[in-house]
């Protein structure tokens, strides 16, 4: 099992700007290139002071200039947002910017605020993404494509360059419901899900969903990786663990009012609700832990299957103790993991 660092953007203060805000998270990606990370991770986001990189393709290629081998996975890139005639091209030089480390993290949007303000209400966002996402992959993988569907009509058309991997960048679908990831599966694509609250059972059936549709695939299926997205930290005593738990905690209060609630934002910064979640039961579902604590409870992933775990450690944190957590993790629980059964080995090479 291997690990990924979430390169997610938390912006409580405006006044800490925007510079400040990506060079922190370009130290980060420096940072776990040096100690071995298997990859780091950019989400997308427009609109809002949480999970904030409107521009991810373009820090990609920032960050590959400043590492020598991490991959960069977008995780994910919001696909109904974008024209896939003008993505297919930017993906395409994106991969040959990075050296071919470009792994694509592709969705549908989940926050409801940012999706209705870009003309994509998350109503209609499936139906689009599924079209866009048919359309990227035709685009990348074949020349003269022609389109006749409900959201693009176009003559033949062949983007270029061509990709130079002659398909482009692996792709991998975010993805929840069990039945969901088969599919995905199925169809060659890598995954990335995460079990919510927590729930064991849910991770087991989403575990248990991959390896049904990759064991269908047969050799052709033996590449596709299993990444799991998680919230952790490596807290040094009990103290800390509660004061990054509480940090946690001001942070759903925004993710969840943009996530599931009414998604009130003015002037670009969320309003923080009140959670009917209770601080406990937060700590319950997060990896906010000592080093020790953080090795049993990632051992059920390994044990499942699971080939890397992607860690959110920015959610309200000082740059300083996010770079502190970023070292002990790998220093003192990755090597735990690193030569589990289920390792990326084969897959690296593959990709």
């Amino acid at each position: 099992m291997k690990f990924s660092q979430q390169l997610s953007a938390y912006y409580p203060e405006k006044s800490y700007g925007g510079a400040q805000l990506y060079r922190d998270m370009l130290n980060q990606a420096i940072l776990a290139d040096s100690l071995g990370y298997d990859a780091v991770s950019l989400t997308e986001h427009h609109l809002i002071n949480i999970l904030l990189m409107p521009a991810p393709l373009q820090f990609a290629v920032k960050i590959a200039d400043a590492t020598a081998r991490v991959k960069i996975m977008t995780s994910v890139v919001v696909l109904p947002l974008h024209d896939m005639r003008i993505y297919a091209g930017e993906v395409i030089a994106a991969e040959i910017f990075t050296d071919g480390r470009l792994m694509l993290g592709v969705g549908r949007g989940a926050f409801g605020y940012e999706m209705n303000r870009l003309g994509v209400p998350l109503e209609t966002s499936r139906e689009k993404f599924d079209e866009s996402l048919n359309l990227l992959v035709a685009l990348l993988s074949e020349e003269e494509v022609s389109w006749d569907g409900k959201y693009y009509k176009f003559d033949a058309l062949t983007v270029m360059p061509r990709p130079m991997s002659g398909t482009g960048p692996a792709i991998m679908m975010a993805v929840l419901a069990p039945e969901a990831i088969y599919h995905c599966t199925k169809r060659g694509f890598h995954i990335q899900t995460t079990p919510l609250s927590g729930d064991h059972k849910l991770m087991l059936n989403q575990v248990d969903a991959f390896q049904r549709g990759k064991a269908e695939l047969g050799e052709a299926g033996k590449h596709l990786t299993l990444s799991l997205s998680r919230v952790a930290f490596m807290a040094k005593n009990e103290a800390d663990r509660h004061s990054k738990i509480q940090a946690a905690y001001d942070y759903y209060s925004r993710f969840d009012n943009v996530f599931t609630g009414p998604g009130i934002v003015e002037n670009g910064m969320i309003a923080p609700l009140p959670r009917s979640q209770t601080m406990a039961e937060l700590a319950d579902s997060l990896l906010i832990c000592t080093p020790s604590e953080m090795i049993d409870k990632l051992a059920p992933y390994a044990e499942a299957g699971i080939d890397r775990v992607i860690l959110n450690m920015n959610f309200g944190a000082s740059q300083a103790e996010t770079e502190e957590s970023i070292r002990c993790f790998a220093e003192e629980v990755m090597p735990h993991f690193l030569n589990e059964p289920g390792s990326l080995d084969a897959a690296n090479a593959a990709e």
